[in-house]
């Protein structure tokens, strides 16, 4: 008899963590992508700045240093492909977790899930066909 409660806490223990663990990769997601948003107003301030040649003030920690506006812009550039690719895996990883978690509550997988989109190639492949 007492192997019930037991069981009963194990079981639910296993389902708060899958589910915590899925709502913190949810605030992760949030956060890199807020930082994605600044990082994409400061390419557009960049952009509008007249002084294409010039030295802009970039923020480092608690300090500001000059850079050329053109080396800013790359490295701004460069952390927006790799807030990309980190915001990417974090979503598939997520699926896969959506999935472990109904599975542990013995839900149902669920339905059109894991699609992909489809790539340029697929693209215009469907395009000569309805074109024809």
């Amino acid at each position: 008899m007492a192997r019930k409660p037991e069981l009963l806490m194990n079981y639910l223990t296993e389902v708060e963590e899958l589910a915590e663990s899925l709502l913190a990769d949810k605030q992760q997601i949030v956060d890199l992508d807020l930082k994605r948003n600044q990082n994409r107003e400061a390419l557009r301030a960049l952009c509008k700045n007249t002084e294409k040649s010039g030295n802009v003030m970039v923020c480092f920690g608690n300090m500001f240093i000059k850079f050329p506006n053109s080396r800013t812009r790359d490295m701004i550039q460069k952390d927006q492909e790799q807030l990309d690719k980190e915001i990417h895996k974090l979503y598939k990883q997520l699926k896969v977790k959506v999935n472990h978690l109904n599975e542990a509550q013995g839900k149902p997988e669920l339905k059109g899930f894991n699609l992909s989109p489809l790539t340029q190639e697929e693209l215009s492949a469907i395009e000569k066909t309805l074109k024809s």
